[in-house]
């Protein structure tokens, strides 16, 4: 498991820990969540899908039954638990440094 996942890997993962979704859903989760900030280019999001289902910490899966037919093949996919597990890593490394930061007083509005 890297030290420090790509941003991008990150926002994949977090985008899946919810729930299971295709690449366009992921794509406008990610848009949303980061306020325009971050956009998934179909090429860095289906390539990065491809990687993180190599490293095993995302799986595709059948959409669901209820779902409403759509055009052309649309691809599903699921966190697994390794993919969970390289989350949870990168959270905390997250944390820890937010709390550097707090004892640091560079972010004393937070808390």
């Amino acid at each position: 498991m890297p030290d420090l996942l790509k941003p991008h890997w990150f926002q994949i993962l977090l985008a899946l820990s919810r729930d299971e979704m295709h690449g366009s859903a992921i794509m406008e989760e990610v848009l949303e969540r980061t306020e325009g900030a971050m956009k998934l280019w179909p090429a860095t999001l289906y390539g990065s899908l491809r990687d993180l289902e190599e490293a095993g910490w995302i799986r595709e899966v059948a959409p669901d039954a209820d779902a409403p037919p759509e055009p052309g093949r649309r691809r599903v996919h699921a966190l697994t638990e390794a993919g969970r597990e390289a989350l949870t890593a990168e959270l905390r490394r997250m944390r820890d440094l937010l709390d550097v930061a707090r004892d640091r007083d560079l972010l004393p509005e937070i808390g």
